[in-house]
């Protein structure tokens, strides 16, 4: 700081203000100083800082599979409103792993970071009041079973809802469901959803129809093969999020099963190519930019209030989904 003080023909004190971006300094003076760093290849101890300050105006965040395109466009959300506020991103995958999300949760902790967005791959695990209570933390995509504040999802249960009813009302009857992990929240609301609108339109839910993938594109594979390889196969499938949905795809070409002429397809989950797959493909599709953008407005509320002693709580944000009908949907023969 003396050699940037020195560079720029300021204070020290001028410096400093600079760096930790307090008024009163002139643009001028604040060029001068920020030229001297660039030159100098100056870069102040972050670690230092927070210390002194308290806070490290970084944010730490949890997701369970970074290869899914849906948490890439979530992070984008929270990446570009964070930067707003002078905050920077520390993106960890746990890889649906539990021990490796409360390792990580540790590690975060240890990190001194301002607060955890946490998409958790641990639906029993125990968030109680006291972790809560002395580290802000918003829940995203998924809700931990009795969790009634402090996250921000998808409207899950309507948006399957919404999927199984336009196959409903294209006149199948023989519809069956790749459900995701049912111990999540976004395995079973979709159930729930899907439920929902069969047993409205006094459709049987059969068991063969019924399928348990694990989010994988492993699991749409084996899925779709047991399913299309019935006796009387479905004529419609709604498969419960994208990688299930590139394996069904994937399971109907092996099998030369053309779609939608002979079954119908929609998948939960819009992503970027969906519209150039072959059949152009029917999806859910999420506000995946704004959940992030509106999970980071969360946690800054509550990192804010808990400055300011004032211990706010802030209420499940639940955001609604679109279907998009596209050419993998048609009417049952």
């Amino acid at each position: 700081m003396h050699d940037v003080a020195r560079l720029a023909g300021v204070s020290i004190a001028t410096v400093s203000s600079v760096i930790n971006e307090k008024s009163g300094v002139s643009p001028k003076r604040t060029a001068s100083v920020k030229d001297a760093m660039s030159k100098l290849d100056y870069h102040p101890d972050l670690v230092a800082r927070s210390l002194k300050l308290g806070h490290t105006k970084v944010i730490g965040m949890i997701v369970p599979d970074v290869t899914n395109q849906y948490y890439p466009e979530v992070m984008r959300g929270v990446e570009d409103e964070a930067r707003v506020h002078g905050y920077q991103l520390m993106l960890c995958n746990s890889n649906e792993n539990p021990d490796q999300e409360q390792h990580l949760l540790s590690m975060l902790f240890s990190q001194r970071v301002d607060g955890v967005l946490l998409a958790s791959s641990d639906s029993t695990a125990v968030y109680d009041r006291q972790i809560r209570r002395r580290f802000p933390i918003v829940f995203i995509d998924r809700l931990p079973p009795g969790c009634m504040e402090r996250a921000v999802i998808t409207n899950n249960v309507q948006a399957a809802y919404d999927a199984t009813r336009h196959l409903i009302s294209l006149g199948h009857k023989r519809i069956a469901i790749i459900a995701g992990n049912i111990l999540l929240s976004t395995g079973s609301d979709r159930v729930a959803g899907y439920r929902q609108a069969m047993q409205e339109a006094h459709l049987p839910i059969r068991e063969e129809y019924f399928r348990h993938g694990d989010f994988t594109l492993e699991s749409g594979i084996q899925c779709g093969l047991e399913l299309m390889n019935l006796k009387n196969p479905p004529t419609a499938i709604f498969s419960c999020n994208n990688k299930m949905t590139l394996g069904l795809m994937r399971s109907l070409t092996e099998l030369n099963i053309a779609c939608p002429k002979k079954v119908s397809v929609v998948s939960f989950d819009d992503f970027e190519w969906a519209a150039n797959f072959t059949p152009q493909l029917t999806t859910v599709s999420q506000q995946t930019y704004q959940i992030g953008k509106c999970a980071m407005q969360m946690l800054l509320r509550i990192i804010n209030s808990e400055k300011n002693r004032t211990y706010q709580d802030e209420a499940v944000l639940m955001l609604p989904a679109k279907l998009l009908v596209r050419d993998s949907t048609t009417r049952a023969k």
